[in-house]
């Protein structure tokens, strides 16, 4: 079987991923967190590829999924110079989404994943689908017609009614 079955399986999750990075994260491990959709780290996280220290050439889609999500200078820099950034630096440079104390970690992540977890399933994987179809869309008009089909879909379900019977209920109750 392919070794890099498993990072690419995550990565192809319909739902919503988040790597929560609280230690290391070396060549295959730091895959493992960039085939996910959001990456928090904590202070004491370490980023390191370390591919070219022990002789191997970077696999996984390694530099394309870094590329990606930090550019190609901060791709260059931990790649092949070997710079190892911690999770407060790898915040700045975009390789995460956030960094929080290193007690933080867990609650930080579970209430991520609980605020995705509230919204209908079906309009999460949707929404996710829409999110990973606008890379190739380059125009503002293109994106909105992209949107346009799976936004008039979630109008038809039977939550959107309901949330918004809800939400009109929580006006009204604010405003007596």
């Amino acid at each position: 079987g392919n070794i890099y079955e498993g990072f690419l399986r995550i990565a192809r999750s319909e739902l919503p991923t988040i790597a929560a990075v609280n230690g290391a994260a070396v060549g295959a491990g730091m895959n493992l967190a960039l085939g996910c959709d959001v990456r928090i780290a904590a202070r004491r996280a370490r980023f390191d590829t370390r591919f070219l220290q022990i002789g191997i050439h970077p696999g996984g889609g390694h530099t394309w999924m870094l590329r990606r999500i930090a550019g190609p200078q901060t791709t260059m820099a931990t790649v092949v110079f070997g710079e190892v950034v911690d999770g407060t630096e790898a915040e700045r440079l975009g390789i995460v989404h956030r960094c929080v104390e290193d007690d933080q970690l867990l609650n930080a992540a579970h209430e991520m994943a609980a605020r995705a977890a509230a919204a209908p399933r079906e309009l999460v994987i949707e929404t996710k689908k829409t999110i990973k179809a606008m890379a190739d869309v380059s125009e503002h008009p293109d994106a909105v017609a992209r949107e346009l089909t799976p936004q008039l879909w979630s109008t038809r379900q039977p939550f959107f009614e309901e949330r918004i019977k809800a939400l009109q209920s929580q006006i009204s109750s604010k405003k007596s």
